[in-house]
């Protein structure tokens, strides 16, 4: 590295360098690195800047989308060709990314992940001809994406959990969740998160500790992310390969593709969203029969919470939703034998179907699990969350309207629509939308929508009960 230099700025300590990337992006070809200097001078640089500064600030506890780039309003980031491959300039960027003008390893890596995947999803996905507007060409380009990250691994038995749950979330459910990570870890399992704060960092953190004490090297700490929720969820330090989905209906698919089961830890809006979208698909009929571990877990006083979640899904689903997911409360040994016995189950399963061990093609995803929702008003007002539907795609409207809460909440675009036209109208059966605003308000009084000590939440949507 060399040109580093540091500035006292107006918000924020920052330093300007430029980089060479290490974890990838390596070998390139002369056309390669011509597509990633485009991307720098092009559309694409808003959302590369955005995306790279919430890499350079992991350990962020604002959820915030805006704060981020207000605090740090000159910094820019250029990709600049190279015979020998390419360098990144970044100006004015967060101090804390370096140490003794040395951009620390990991954050660099998280900085390629950016670079590659942004450029990727925009310049190569149409090159190889994948259809975007048809199910199996959507799943085609989760699978591409993941695979140009160097994520899926063959040749590996069944072994990554899915840990889903809150940033938000109180001390004692965080210390639990490096529990139940310390469990899993124990049993030679990886683990895979939204790649955040919270119970997405928990799990990791508890794995390290028990990987180390197996010595079993070669762990995966995969965070899979998309710009729309990254500045708000910065990744958290642990996480040593990240991937940046387009949206977040590819990040949930990525998610289900990849894992050989799931556990859900207490959380908010977006872990209803998660449970909504991977229930829907396990309700499909097609999807009848398949293996896949589901478990939601929390610490003895969180056992409310779960209650509650149960309540409304057996609710609006119906009873038999419930044979789907485990609960257990307060014991991450039982967790942990609960999860080795089911992911034994998906082994066996893959290996009589002949399905890969590292994605599952033979999961049926509905297309209306697939397309993009852009939660507009008219959008959210049009869900159609109505009993006489069948279960799936009621699950899939329901998971639509928690997704637009979050967008609401946390993504810029989100954010800007409700400033301009008030927050979002959800309508639908009497019973589900006492229920949903029944959820939704113990979610607030738990502190499950912001970060405790910030401002009070103000709702972003309206149910309509009346």
């Amino acid at each position: 590295m060399n040109d580093t230099h540091t500035r006292a700025a107006a918000k924020a300590a920052t330093v300007s360098a430029r980089i060479s990337p290490v974890g990838g992006l390596d070998i390139l070809s002369r056309n390669e690195v011509a597509r990633l200097r485009g991307a720098s001078d092009s559309g694409l640089h808003a959302l590369l800047r955005r995306c790279a500064l919430a890499v350079l600030t992991s350990g962020s506890i604002s959820d915030d989308p805006r704060a981020i780039l207000e605090q740090y309003p000159d910094f820019d980031i250029q990709v600049l060709q190279q015979d020998r491959g390419i360098k990144i300039e970044l100006s004015h960027a967060p101090a804390q990314a370096f140490v003794d003008g040395q951009i620390i390893r990991g954050i660099n890596e998280l900085l390629v992940a950016v670079v590659r995947d942004i450029v990727y999803v925009s310049t190569q996905l149409e090159q190889i001809g994948v259809d975007l507007g048809g199910s199996a060409g959507l799943t085609q380009a989760v699978f591409e994406i993941l695979r140009n990250a160097r994520i899926l691994k063959p040749n590996i038995d069944p072994n990554l959990v899915v840990c889903w749950g809150g940033h938000s979330i109180s001390r004692d459910e965080y210390e639990y969740t490096k529990l139940v990570g310390y469990q899993l870890g124990l049993r030679g399992l990886d683990i895979c998160t939204g790649c955040g704060p919270g119970a997405m960092k928990g799990p990791m953190k508890g794995a390290t500790i028990a990987h180390s004490k197996q010595r079993r090297r070669h762990n995966r700490y995969i965070g899979i992310t998309e710009p729309g929720i990254i500045a708000a969820e910065s990744p958290n330090p642990i996480v040593n390969h990240l991937v940046i989905m387009p949206d977040i209906e590819k990040r949930l698919e990525a998610f289900v593709r990849m894992g050989h089961g799931i556990v859900v830890f207490p959380g908010g809006v977006g872990t209803a969203e998660e449970i909504l979208y991977l229930l829907g698909i396990l309700l499909h009929p097609d999807n009848a029969g398949t293996p896949f571990p589901l478990i939601f877990t929390g610490p003895r006083e969180s056992a409310a919470y779960f209650e509650q979640i149960d309540r409304f899904l057996r609710l609006s689903l119906g009873d038999e939703v419930a044979q789907h997911y485990q609960i257990i409360v307060d014991d991450p040994s039982a967790v942990a034998r609960a999860m080795i016995k089911g992911i034994d189950k998906v082994r066996h399963n893959r290996l009589d179907t002949r399905d890969a061990f590292f994605f599952n093609w033979a999961l049926q995803v509905p297309l209306e699990f697939q397309l993009p929702f852009r939660p507009t008003h008219e959008a959210m007002r049009a869900l159609q969350i109505r009993h006489d539907r069948p279960r799936h795609e009621l699950a899939a409207d329901l998971r639509r309207a928690f997704s637009g809460i979050v967008a609401g909440n946390v993504k810029e675009e989100g954010v800007q629509a409700i400033e301009r036209h008030g927050p979002f109208d959800i309508d639908g059966d009497a019973d589900i939308m006492h229920a949903l605003d029944k959820l939704l308000q113990a979610f607030v009084q738990q502190h499950r929508m912001k970060l405790p000590g910030g401002a009070a939440y103000v709702p972003c949507y309206r149910v309509l009960t009346a």
